[in-house]
């Protein structure tokens, strides 16, 4: 930062999905616009902006996938597709007033914890700051990964991931090849399938395809609900309830998804009629490992005369040949790594650097921990939304980032009653023993999961075979635990005498003291 310009700010929020709009919004409401939203696009949106493949939608039902204080009266679909939710977002940035704080094409480079101030340094590709504390919101799904596959270099084709679509690129007529058959795939192939000439599937590991009941909302149904705001409540409620009611069949009781296993395999009876095909489609571990895919048009398009299902992984490619792990050999013109996100490795990790010059992805060598998926032992006020064990298999994970934003409101009232009148830098750092003990009943009520239990390897396991993903609970139940902070939980660091901010003098240099308050 030596010889750039470097602004203070109250609140540095990192990313502008779902998680840093909400972040802004609620800073606002809380009378806080002393902040900046950094993100490294150019414009709002997240995993909604990114993601523009053929076929990209929700599958979580429209109405229960938006913010309770912006509900949405004129959803078209049940369940809506990219282009509407990004158009949704780009409302929520203008009717909240977000823009001005909005810096894009602010990559975030590098994020380091200032001892003696009491703040964050934040470097970014078009300016630096320093921040009193970070909110980093930059999401799971933000950073797509594409296997180390032998050979890829040699390809003579276009190689894309879909979470990055060429647009540009014909698909028409071409041998295209789909790696993976996670969500995102089972909305590519059926979407590209009529256009290309041949499209092989690389599948390593079916998935359980349930149908997806999506409509159109009729032109009454949203009149109704622009009239009457209290029935798109009601509607969120009910979808909200059905999902809570589910979660004991995830975490307690994972018997009882075989009554929707019956289901799913009637779903694919009814669309695959080749034997050989439905046997290669069919899952071995329990539904519900991973996360139950919906869709009505997925199976019927890998029926299609033009599709051809390899039961394999890519294995190897050898210029236009691509070969699978059990030897079967594809030639292709196009690639697409529908393969997904670093989900438990996240990147900033290795950019955040914390107290001692500890980065983060050294501090979760052994795994990801946040206590109340929100905040980490040695990086005093640094805020995560949708941080470790904070994901869902099952709603809306928007749920759980209003919760967070709960949880961030009254972390910054509690600093701010901290530092008192006379205004000195104060900062929360998480207990070593709090995380410890969140991180252990976390894991605890993980053991019995259908997710650890269901005889599955997912992307919610880390690479010790831990789950640092998903919450084993209801969104209740996650709301109650990050309703206020327990101060118990935290060390507070106080500044020397003198403060240290902005102070060139010796009293500046004086280490700042910690204080656990019981």
């Amino acid at each position: 930062m030596v010889g750039r310009h470097v602004r203070h700010v109250r609140v540095a929020v990192i990313g502008s999905g779902f998680g840093g709009l909400g972040a802004a919004v609620r800073l606002r409401r809380e009378g806080i616009t002393d902040f900046v939203v950094l993100e490294r696009a150019g414009s709002v949106g997240g995993t909604w902006r990114d993601n523009t493949y053929p076929g990209c939608a929700c599958d979580v039902p429209s109405h229960l996938y938006s913010f309770s204080f912006a509900p949405e009266p004129d959803w078209p679909r049940t369940f809506s597709g990219q282009s509407y939710i990004r158009a949704y977002l780009e409302r929520v940035a203008d009717t909240f007033g977000i823009r001005p704080h909005l810096r894009f094409r602010h990559e975030v480079t590098r994020v380091r914890w200032d001892e003696v101030a009491l703040r964050w340094e934040v470097t970014t590709t078009q300016g630096d700051f320093t921040a009193d504390v970070v909110v980093s919101a930059g999401g799971a799904l933000s950073d797509p990964r594409v296997p180390d596959v032998p050979g890829l270099e040699t390809f003579p084709g276009e190689v894309f991931h879909s979470a990055r679509w060429d647009h540009s690129r014909e698909l028409r007529g071409r041998r295209v090849a789909v790696i993976g058959t996670g969500a995102s795939a089972v909305q590519i192939v059926p979407a590209i399938q009529p256009e290309v000439g041949r499209l092989t599937v690389f599948q390593r590991t079916p998935p359980w395809v349930m149908p997806r009941s999506d409509r159109a909302i009729t032109r009454i149904e949203r009149l109704m609900h622009r009239a009457l705001p209290a029935s798109g409540t009601v509607r969120r409620q009910f979808l909200w309830g059905v999902r809570e009611l589910q979660v004991s069949a995830f975490t307690k009781r994972p018997d009882l998804l075989g009554v929707v296993e019956l289901l799913a395999k009637a779903n694919l009876a009814r669309a695959v009629k080749d034997p050989a095909l439905r046997a290669a489609l069919t899952p071995s571990y329990r539904i519900g490992c991973k996360r139950i895919l919906l869709s009505s048009t997925y199976y019927p398009a890998l029926a299609r005369p033009n599709v051809d299902v390899v039961a394999s992984g890519l294995a190897e490619v050898r210029g236009s040949t691509l070969v699978a792990a059990d030897g079967t050999e594809t030639e292709a013109d196009v690639i697409v790594f529908g393969t997904g996100f670093h989900v438990t490795d996240v990147p900033i990790a290795e950019r955040v650097v914390g107290a001692g010059g500890v980065t983060l992805a050294e501090a979760w060598k052994d795994g990801m921990e946040g206590l109340r998926g929100t905040t980490a032992a040695g990086f005093p006020n640094w805020m995560m939304i949708t941080g470790p064990n904070t994901g869902l298999g099952n709603s809306s994970m928007i749920l759980m980032i209003e919760a967070q934003l709960e949880y961030l409101a009254d972390y910054l009232g509690q600093l701010g009653r901290l530092r008192g009148p006379g205004g000195a830098p104060v900062a929360l750092d998480a207990r070593v023993s709090a995380v410890g003990a969140w991180t252990r009943r976390v894991q605890e009520r993980m053991t019995r999961t259908v997710w650890n239990t269901g005889g599955c390897t997912s992307w919610y396991l880390d690479a010790h075979g831990r789950n640092t993903t998903i919450w084993p609970g209801t969104t209740r139940e996650f709301r109650r635990e990050t309703r206020a902070v327990d101060l118990a939980e935290y060390d507070v660091i106080r500044a020397g005498d003198g403060g240290g901010d902005n102070d060139d003098g010796p009293a500046s240099r004086r280490a700042a003291t910690k204080e656990t308050v019981r």
